[in-house]
């Protein structure tokens, strides 16, 4: 089995209460049974030793506007913490969440001030995302690798800033499109449209 194919065993049967049409399960931000196993048959299969990141950023229910406003930039869909949650549950779908996954990794390392923290951070970063025996090992070319290797001798809350803009990069040229086609972002959008016109 994938790292992404839940067994059918984790999802309760059609009579069991299942995510209705204005539920947000599928970006993890709420908390139906239905997505608590779907979130432990995950963390199951593709534990990080980041412990600090979040499965779900917490953040309220995005209004049409806002969702709207993810089509027009990548830029404010990666700024919207319920944006990020949406697009990182794409990702999972295509196989690619550690790219989200070690760009919040690297946010997070960037606001850390305290030597010891950043280095053990930057270690596991390293560990987790740009080691080749990783599997979670994110795409990189080798003039990237070779400035972190460097890095990584004295490492900064900056050592992966390269290597961040890079992912970043590919998730807006490669992923970003697909996404805005999905049925992921189109469900959430007819969702809140619907959501505000009755309002």
């Amino acid at each position: 089995m994938s790292r992404h194919e839940a067994s059918p065993t984790t999802v309760q049967p059609a009579s069991n209460h299942r995510p209705n049409a204005c539920c947000f399960c599928w970006c993890c931000c709420c908390s139906c049974s239905w997505n608590e196993d779907r979130e432990r048959a995950w963390r199951a299969s593709r534990e990080t030793k980041l412990e600090t990141i979040p499965n779900c950023e917490a953040c309220a229910k995005p209004t049409a506007e806002e969702v709207r406003g993810w089509a027009q930039s990548f830029d404010k869909l990666m700024k919207s913490p319920a944006g990020r949650n949406v697009f990182r549950e794409f990702l999972r779908t295509e196989y690619s969440e550690e790219n989200m996954l070690f760009w919040l990794a690297c946010e997070e390392l960037k606001g850390e001030c305290n030597k010891h923290s950043i280095d053990e951070k930057a270690r596991v970063i390293y560990e987790d995302y740009i080691s080749i025996l990783s599997p979670k090992e994110v795409s990189l070319d080798s003039r990237v690798r070779e400035v972190i290797n460097r890095k990584m001798q004295e490492p900064s809350s900056h050592t992966f800033d390269d290597a961040q803009l890079q992912i970043y990069t590919l998730m807006h040229r490669d992923s970003y499109p697909r996404f805005l086609n999905s049925a992921i972002y189109k469900a959430l959008l007819q969702s809140v449209s619907r959501a505000a016109s009755e309002a």
